[in-house]
């Protein structure tokens, strides 16, 4: 549904797949109206498609007869949205290039560095954090596979001299060397200069444990969103370590500012809402005026974060406006989930939260109400969340009663105080 919905908002009239989507595709093909091209990236293509290799290989090598301005449309990324669909985000083929010149600074990369970066390439931060190697005309390798010894592998084997990182891929990692399943000393490491960590907020118990095993090691983080092109629009520096746990200072080209609820800069270090401004902005959200509306305001885009800044001008995220929940770096939307859920013959009311989690930083909660009368199991819950996407289903379920306000609205605050002071800070997530 998701795959059809997306199709049609962005008016695509061709469609590139891999193996792990045949199923789907073909399964909404004969609803596809508008798509009058399939390409098929990988062995054995399906007989409604074309291969991708072929095409690549007999395309003509004449650069297409179009003119284009650094203002036209570009590309559209996709983000969740809390009405449970995905909002089409038009991007500009300047705010690409901006991404180019602001990661190239940010890493300081030369000719001769090798980036190395994990996919998947629809996260905008896999995507933009390796264009910086596109203007030094340096080497990008692309790692499809979060294994330990895949990762220092292909470092040693590739020689990469910068990596970008999640955080839960880090905390593999050094898990690994501690069991001994790996060994650094096995492999060529030296040219590994640079360890980047992003997507979500970095413990700063994990940097220092990174650093013990790898002190000569540069580190950095940023922030950025889907709709200010990804990363950068705030970047912490290799020399800023001793900050760690901000999420840095205006990165380069931007501007930062937060503001109050009537969009007036706050006072000290008061919390308030983080707002940007630079060369990455959206155009809008495709086909959505009152959504950009709601997020664009002059120059600026607000960015639904709560924020504050220290006396020496470095932001901390405090708390996030929006009810997304940041697990392993990919952004979860309750309501998306809670929807589902609600589907299920024995469920009354469903709450949907993120709590603390070692490896992931956050997992999703459902807090089920079951009607009366009714039985339910965990198992039962999890057999029936099959359907949804892998990193969608809930790792933890609860049976509670869902508070609810005068309103109707589910306090969620309540619930994060109750499963999130302790209880279940340590819980495994379910596999």
């Amino acid at each position: 549904e998701e795959i059809k919905y997306c199709l049609e908002l962005s008016d695509s009239i061709t469609l590139i797949f891999g193996p792990e989507f045949t199923g789907r595709v073909e399964s909404v093909r004969d609803q596809l109206h508008d798509i009058n091209h399939y390409f098929y990236v990988g062995e054995e293509t399906p007989s409604f498609a074309d291969s991708y290799d072929c095409l690549v290989t007999y395309c003509s090598s004449t650069s297409p007869a179009v003119d284009l301005t650094e203002e036209d449309d570009a590309a559209i990324y996709f983000s969740s949205g809390t009405t449970g669909f995905p909002k089409a985000i038009l991007h500009s083929h300047k705010a690409l290039m901006s991404s180019c010149r602001t990661e190239l600074h940010h890493h300081g990369q030369k000719h001769d560095d090798v980036f190395l970066c994990i996919p998947p390439l629809y996260h905008t931060g896999a995507k933009m954090h390796w264009f910086g190697s596109l203007l030094s005309g340096s080497r990008a390798v692309l790692l499809r596979g979060v294994k330990p010894e895949w990762v220092l592998q292909t470092v040693s084997e590739e020689k990469a001299t910068i990596v970008w990182l999640l955080v839960p891929w880090v905390q593999d990692i050094l898990d690994a060397i501690d069991c001994g399943e790996v060994k650094p000393e096995e492999y060529r490491l030296s040219q590994w200069r640079l360890m980047h960590i992003g997507a979500q907020p970095v413990p700063p118990s994990l940097i220092k444990r990174w650093l013990k095993v790898f002190p000569h090691h540069q580190y950095d983080t940023n922030y950025g969103l889907s709709e200010s092109i990804g990363p950068g629009c705030v970047h912490l520096g290799v020399k800023n370590t001793n900050k760690v746990g901000a999420i840095g200072k205006a990165g380069y080209l931007w501007e930062t500012k937060i503001v109050d609820k009537k969009g007036n800069p706050v006072q000290g270090d008061a919390v308030g809402e983080l707002t940007v401004k630079g060369p990455g902005v959206m155009k809008c959200y495709y086909k959505n005026p009152k959504a950009t509306e709601e997020i664009l305001k002059g120059e600026w885009l607000y960015t639904g974060d709560m924020a504050k800044m220290d006396e020496d001008g470095f932001i901390y995220l405090v708390d996030r406006k929006k009810d997304v929940i940041i697990t392993g770096g990919e952004n979860l939307y309750p309501v998306q989930i809670e929807d589902y859920l609600r589907a299920h013959s024995a469920i009354k009311d469903v709450a949907v939260i993120g709590i603390p989690d070692q490896r992931l930083g956050e997992i999703a909660a459902a807090i089920i109400e079951l009607k009366e009368r009714d039985v339910c199991s965990e198992q039962e819950i999890m057999d029936f969340c099959i359907e949804l996407p892998r990193y969608k289903r809930p790792r933890k379920i609860i049976f509670d009663k869902v508070p609810r306000n005068p309103t109707g609205k589910i306090e969620k605050t309540k619930l994060r105080e109750k499963y999130c002071g302790g209880r279940l800070v340590e819980v495994q997530t379910t596999k």
